[in-house]
């Protein structure tokens, strides 16, 4: 099932219309006007956001301004532009209309970088210190460059990463929730760092968002890197099942809807359930995809996680 899933993503990757130009651009103004009017529609280009002197890709469909983002991030020792290769996100967004940005982490890893998750041991085995860049800082920076220059609409942006990436999109839900209108880990759902007292749940008190965040989790049953019956690295720990019910509980959510079988848009047979929380405070509804006999990689239906996203939009605060 796997090598099936694999080729598919390949194939689709073929079919994507977006068309990749190295452009670096060192003024936010003159990226902005790329972005948002002057480049070619369905074209992805490289841009640098303020003076960090970090860049990213950045996919701008067709569309009118301003327009939905969805920021995508790597995993663990990936990079942004390898990330976003890796996906179908470009055409996704092509058909439905928003932007996507593929940032790379801020702490160097071999040809790649890891995301800064405070308190948590990296795959480089050891915990960020006060030196290591402030990825939390950065994608607030993203965020609000975009929205300054009229890129994008606040009230709809989402955030989704892979593995070390859904990780980062789950602590940037638990602190800064305001900022995103639903969230799509995939392969890395947390809700919170391990507890140091009792390894096998999050600890309540690393996760105290404010208000609800929707979120639509995609997993594999047969996860060997961040297995979902929990144990593995230091920085997994906890099961998925217990970040989605910290999730629920944060969101206030009631009883689990009954499981069902889905029908994915990738996938030919059905071997994707879904697990839900679907009575929650604002609607913030909290789901589970499982792919049964699903590894470590991308099994994000894309189609199910824009579906997912276009329902919600973050009112002003």
């Amino acid at each position: 099932m796997a090598g099936q899933s694999g080729g598919m993503r390949k194939i689709l990757s073929r079919l994507s219309l977006a068309v990749v130009a190295a452009v670096v651009v060192s003024g936010w103004s003159e990226t902005a006007l790329a972005a948002c009017g002057l480049g070619a529609a369905g074209t992805t280009e490289r841009v640098q956001i303020g003076d960090r002197g970090r860049s990213l890709m950045l996919h701008r469909p067709a569309g009118d301004q301003p327009l939905p983002l969805v920021i995508l991030l790597h995993g663990s020792g990936g990079t942004g532009a390898k990330m976003l290769s890796d996906t179908t996100l470009e055409a996704t967004a092509d058909r439905h209309g928003f932007i996507v940005a593929s940032p790379d982490a801020g702490i160097p890893a071999g040809d790649g970088f890891v995301w800064n998750i405070p308190g948590v041991p990296t795959i480089l085995g050891r915990a960020p210190g006060p030196e290591d860049a402030d990825d939390v800082a950065y994608l607030g920076e993203v965020v609000d460059a975009l929205v300054a220059e009229q890129c994008v609409d606040p009230a709809r942006v989402y955030l989704t990463g892979l593995s070390g990436g859904g990780r980062m999109t789950s602590w940037m839900a638990c602190v800064e929730p305001r900022r995103f209108a639903a969230i799509a880990p995939v392969v890395g759902l947390r809700a919170g760092n391990p507890d140091p007292e009792d390894l096998s749940r999050p600890d309540p008190e690393t996760c105290t968002p404010k208000t609800p965040t929707p979120v639509i989790a995609f997993a594999g049953d047969a996860d060997q890197t961040n297995p979902t019956q929990g144990g593995g690295a230091p920085y997994w720990s906890y099961p998925m099942h217990a970040a989605l019910q910290r999730w629920a509980q944060l969101n206030g959510c009631g009883a689990p809807s009954p499981t069902v079988w889905v029908a994915p848009t990738v996938w030919v047979a059905p071997t994707v359930y879904e697990e839900r929380y679907a009575i929650c405070a604002d609607d913030a509804q909290v789901v589970a995809r499982m792919t049964v006999g699903g590894g470590h990689f991308w099994l994000a239906d894309e189609e199910a996680m824009w579906a997912f996203f276009a329902r919600y939009a973050r009112p002003a605060s």
